[in-house]
């Protein structure tokens, strides 16, 4: 008897796990499509063409690893 008993609760953990992990995923990818969204707004407000845009990207990118690189070489 209690191991039928034992089963069944498992039955209903697994079944809990399942729709939780299932929330979660939903949860995941509502996030990302906002996050999409609130990135997609910030760059039309900037008023900037596609390649002025991936220009000022790619320079703030190559700024960021120039400051990282700079910073490792203080601390050695």
């Amino acid at each position: 008897m209690k191991i039928e008993k034992i089963d069944a609760e498992i039955a209903k953990m697994k079944a809990k796990i399942s729709a939780y992990q299932a929330r979660l995923k939903e949860l995941e990818r509502k996030k990302t499509e906002q996050e999409n969204t609130e990135i997609v707004g910030l760059v039309r407000g900037v008023n900037m063409t596609p390649r002025e845009l991936a220009g000022f990207i790619r320079s703030h990118k190559a700024g960021d690893g120039q400051k990282k690189e700079e910073a490792n070489h203080e601390m050695e």
